[in-house]
């Protein structure tokens, strides 16, 4: 019997495992190592919503933050939404994360998580959370491109999930890609790997929650139209 989209993702989240070495200051958290019921909501999630075979689209994150994936192990969804929006509660933690505010109200205008979710696919091409080491000796996000030294010891990584993401069943004409910087990123690895043929960049959540706030209908439109196309 053939593997569900369900089913690959989930033996991909519980096969991730980074042990090359990061720069002086980074760190890499694993959710589904650190906190048992993250291994429990991820498969929930995913059996609920992608337990079939259909081709998906696929939006490119960055790397997962503490409190969104980093919690939940679902990407762009803190325990907030996780539970309002999906209906799947955690019992060992509570979280909030801007980003998911954005990417839920988003959802809804797109038809809800049932529809959004059967036909796409979010991920991110360094899947851990990357935590970064203040002067005060606090962890804080960090993101996969924030030092040459920090993407070059991630860069191998990322070719080999990205590599995963594509066998699980995603179209390969067009993704979508979160941030202009990231985007920069996104290509030169497709370059070397060519899994898709074009991007299309989209601002990423946190920006727009942060920055563009009193425009975010725009943003939600823009998103709403890009997801539309058929390329």
């Amino acid at each position: 019997m053939k593997n569900t989209f369900a089913d690959n993702v989930i033996h991909f989240n519980k096969n991730l495992h980074f042990t090359d070495k990061l720069p002086k200051g980074f760190g890499v958290l694993n959710p589904y190592i650190e906190n048992e019921e993250t291994m429990h909501t991820m498969q929930q999630f995913y059996h609920k919503f992608y337990a079939d075979n259909k081709v998906r689209k696929f939006i490119i994150g960055i790397n997962p933050s503490r409190h969104g994936a980093g919690v939940t192990g679902v990407p762009f969804t803190d325990t907030k939404r996780l539970e309002s929006d999906c209906g799947i509660k955690m019992k060992s933690a509570y979280s909030h994360e801007v980003s998911s505010v954005f990417m839920y109200d988003m959802i809804k205008e797109y038809g809800g998580v049932e529809k959004f979710y059967k036909d796409i696919y979010i991920n991110s091409p360094f899947p851990l959370a990357i935590v970064r080491k203040n002067s005060s000796g606090h962890w804080l996000n960090a993101n996969y491109y924030d030092t040459p030294e920090l993407y070059f010891a991630v860069k191998k990584f990322m070719h080999y999930t990205l590599k995963q993401h594509f066998n699980f069943g995603l179209h390969d004409s067009l993704v979508y890609v979160l941030g202009k910087k990231n985007a920069k990123f996104i290509a030169e690895i497709n370059s070397e790997l060519k899994l898709f043929k074009r991007i299309e960049v989209l601002e990423h959540p946190r920006y727009i929650q942060q920055y563009k706030s009193k425009e975010k209908q725009l943003y939600i439109d823009k998103y709403l139209i890009a997801l539309s196309k058929n390329d």
